[in-house]
C-alpha cells in the first residue's frame, strides 16, 4: 500500500448467495495483510454457521437489519439503506468503502472513496436471460446502479466479458478494472465415487441459473442429477425439479462432501458473471460440463466441455459420453483443478489490494453524489 498502514475498510455484503462468499474469502484475505475489515450486512441475518465463519477470519461482523437492494420494495428504501451505510463508514473511520452492492451509493455522501464491484445487477442480468426492454420494476433499480457506479472512485469487475457488458450496459467510459475472485478450496478428503453423478449448486431459483435446463436433462440420462440449492428465493422467484434431486440449501462443509466425490459439475447457466459454485468444483477436481456463454468460456478455455445453454439433450449427451468414460473425466477434473489455480483468494487479495493503493495513491478524500453527477 502507499500509506504508511493498511487501510481500514467498510465492505457490504449479504448472506444470501455467492456474495458471502465473496466476502468472507476477501475480508479474511485482507485481514491477514494487516487490513482492518468491518463488514456491514444488508438482507436476512447470517446463519450461525456464517458469523462463526467471520469470527475465525477475524472479520468485524455487523447485522445491519438493512434492506438489499434487489428485493427492496422501492428506490426509497435503497436510497435509505444506502445513507444508513455512509453513516456506519463514518462512525468506523473507514478510509475505503468496499461496495458489493453499488446502488448504495446512488444517494448517500459517503466520507471515504467508494470500491464498487460489478457482481451483477438487473440491467445485465435481463439483457442475458430475457431480452428486450427492461420491466418498470428493473427501470428504477437500473438507474440506481447507474448511479452508483457514477458515484464510484473506481469499479471492479470478476471477468473481462462482464466488464465489457457492464461497459456496454451502462455507457460507461472504460471498462471497469478486472480483478478475477478466487475460493479457498474446501479441506475436504474425497476421491471420485465408483458410480458417476452430476452435481450442480447455486441459487437454483434464479432464472439466470437455468437449473430448469439440468432439470429436463436428468429425464434423458442414467446418472442421477443432484442440485444443491433453494428452489425458491427471497424475491419471490421459483423454479420446479421434475427429475433432478435437489438437496434444498445445505452448508459449505455438504457442497464440499459431494464435490469431494468428484461427479460431473455441471451449469447450464445463461448469466454468470463469474461462478464461485463452477471454481469450487474445479478446485475438486471435478470434470466441468458448462453453458457456452463468454465468462466461462473466458474462465475455463479448453479445461471444460461447452453446450448451448438453452439444449438439454446436449447436456445429456456429453454427460452421458462422460458418465461411460472414466478416464476421459480423469484428464477434464485435472484440467479443471490445474486451472482453477489461477483463482486463488490470494490473487484476488492482491489484485484489490493493488487497486485499493492506486486509489489511494490519488490523494483522493471523498466522493460526493452532487460531485460525481455533474
Amino acid at each position: 500500500m502507499s500509506r504508511d498502514r493498511t487501510p481500514r475498510i467498510l465492505m457490504t455484503a449479504d448472506a444470501v448467495g455467492g456474495v458471502w462468499q465473496y466476502a468472507l474469502d476477501l475480508s479474511a484475505g485482507l485481514c491477514r495483510k494487516g487490513a482492518q475489515v468491518v463488514l456491514a450486512v444488508l438482507g436476512p441475518d447470517p446463519s450461525p454457521a456464517q458469523k462463526s465463519a467471520a469470527e475465525a477470519a477475524g472479520v468485524d461482523l455487523i447485522a445491519t437489519g438493512l434492506p438489499l437492494d434487489w428485493i427492496a420494495q422501492d428506490a426509497a428504501e435503497v436510497e435509505a439503506a444506502g445513507r444508513a451505510v455512509a453513516e456506519l463508514a463514518g462512525r468506523t473511520g473507514a478510509d475505503i468503502v468496499h461496495l458489493n452492492n453499488p446502488a448504495l451509493a446512488a444517494s448517500a455522501d459517503f466520507a471515504a472513496p467508494i470500491v464498487s464491484i460489478c457482481h451483477s445487477c438487473v440491467a445485465t442480468w435481463w439483457r442475458s436471460v430475457r431480452g428486450g426492454a427492461l420491466p418498470e420494476e428493473f427501470v428504477w433499480r437500473t438507474e440506481l446502479v447507474r448511479r452508483g457506479y457514477a458515484a464510484s472512485a473506481l469499479l471492479l469487475a470478476p471477468t473481462k466479458a462482464f466488464a465489457l457488458a457492464t461497459q456496454e450496459t451502462y455507457g460507461l467510459s472504460g471498462p471497469p478494472r478486472v480483478v478475477r475472485n478466487g475460493r479457498r478450496p474446501a479441506q475436504v478428503e474425497g476421491s471420485p465415487t465408483a458410480d458417476p453423478f452430476v452435481f450442480t449448486a447455486g441459487r437454483l431459483w434464479d432464472e439466470g441459473k437455468n437449473f430448469s435446463v439440468l432439470d429436463r436433462a436428468a429425464a434423458r440420462l442414467s446418472i442421477p442429477v443432484i442440485a444443491a440449492g433453494a428452489l425458491e428465493g427471497p424475491n419471490g422467484a421459483r423454479v420446479e425439479a421434475s427429475h433432478a434431486r435437489v438437496l434444498g440449501s445445505v452448508t459449505d462443509d455438504e457442497v464440499a462432501r459431494h464435490l469431494g466425490l468428484q461427479p460431473i459439475f455441471a451449469s447450464a447457466a445463461l448469466y454468470e458473471p463469474f461462478g464461485l459454485a463452477v471454481l469450487e468444483a474445479a478446485q475438486a477436481g471435478c470434470a466441468l460440463v458448462l453453458s457456452d456463454i463468454p465468462t466461462f468460456r473466458e474462465l475455463w478455455g479448453e479445461a471444460a466441455e461447452f453446450v448451448p445453454p438453452d439444449d438439454p439433450e446436449a447436456f445429456a449427451k456429453v454427460v452421458e459420453e462422460l458418465a461411460g468414460d472414466e478416464e476421459r473425466r480423469r484428464r477434464m477434473g485435472e484440467a479443471a483443478k490445474a486451472r482453477s489455480r489461477a483463482y486463488s483468494v490470494d490473487a484476488m487479495c492482491a489484485g484489490v489490494m493493488t487497486a485499493y493503493g492506486d486509489l489511494l495513491s490519488t490523494g483522493i478524500a471523498r466522493i460526493r453524489v452532487e460531485d460525481a453527477a455533474a
